[in-house]
């Protein structure tokens, strides 16, 4: 079973930037697709980044296409991302996780265990 950790939240104002790390433990990262989820207060949680096995392929929601940057390293079993120009709306705690493909992560949701999560909050 495949453990992730997350890491890089932390309290940013409106404008600031924050980079996430997530660490896979396992022999088998580099072939799963990988994602950024998140979950706001009193909302579900949501798919925001995705990125496939190489990293050829990327996907972003609406909600921080343009602001944000998905990136792994399989040689040291992590993903990233990078957000720049921080919302208050971003507030949320961020998760990463697996799936076959990222169009499978989008329609089915992830296949391995949620982690911690990383906190994020955006003071305005």
């Amino acid at each position: 079973q495949v453990q992730l950790v997350e890491s890089g939240g932390g309290l940013v104002q409106a404008g600031g930037s924050l980079r996430l790390s997530c660490a896979a433990s396992g022999r088998t990262f580099s072939s799963h697709a990988m994602g950024w989820f998140r979950q706001a207060p009193g909302k579900e949680r949501e798919i925001v980044a995705g990125i496939s096995t190489s990293g050829a392929s990327t996907y972003y929601a609406d909600s921080v296409k343009g602001r944000s940057t998905i990136s792994r390293d399989n040689a040291k079993n992590t993903v990233y991302l990078k957000m720049n120009g921080l919302k208050p709306e971003d507030t949320a705690v961020y998760y990463c996780n697996s799936g076959t493909s990222i169009r499978a992560m989008k329609s089915q949701g992830p296949i391995g265990s949620w982690g911690q999560g990383t906190q994020v909050t955006v003071s305005s």
